[in-house]
């Protein structure tokens, strides 16, 4: 692709302030590094990726509201982690955080173990246990 090729549309998920590194060749015939804001397939497949995490965070919060889940499964859709990733920062086995998922165990957590998934979401205890 020739420097002057390079994609800018500017129509993407931060209003065309996030620039890439693309790599193109100049008129020289050199590769060069050039700035692109995106081009639309790529903004497109983003924000379709986007809008399934929102959906899934969406139904983890009403599984929330509903009792059917604890808020550590809530948790860690918003902060877009899998049970192995979570389970590594708590310290625990990944049985031990799908067993915390559930709002009866949940409830019986000490407050280092309720610390330790605050920290983990980077939220407070109070925002742990009280979803907004």
């Amino acid at each position: 692709m020739k420097k002057d090729e390079v994609p800018q549309d500017s129509d993407n998920l931060h209003e065309g302030t996030f620039k890439q590194i693309m790599y193109a060749v100049d008129n020289t015939g050199n590769y060069v590094q050039v700035q692109s804001s995106g081009w639309e397939p790529e903004n497109i497949a983003m924000t379709q990726a986007w809008e399934e995490v929102n959906e899934k965070v969406a139904a983890a919060r009403v599984l929330v509201q509903s009792g059917e889940i604890s808020p550590v499964a809530y948790y860690m859709e918003k902060s877009l982690m899998d049970l192995a990733l979570l389970a590594n920062y708590v310290g625990k086995f990944q049985w031990q955080v799908k067993r915390h998922m559930k709002p009866a165990v949940f409830r019986r957590l000490s407050d280092k173990m309720l610390q330790r998934y605050a920290d983990a979401f980077k939220i407070s205890k109070d925002d742990l246990l009280h979803i907004k």
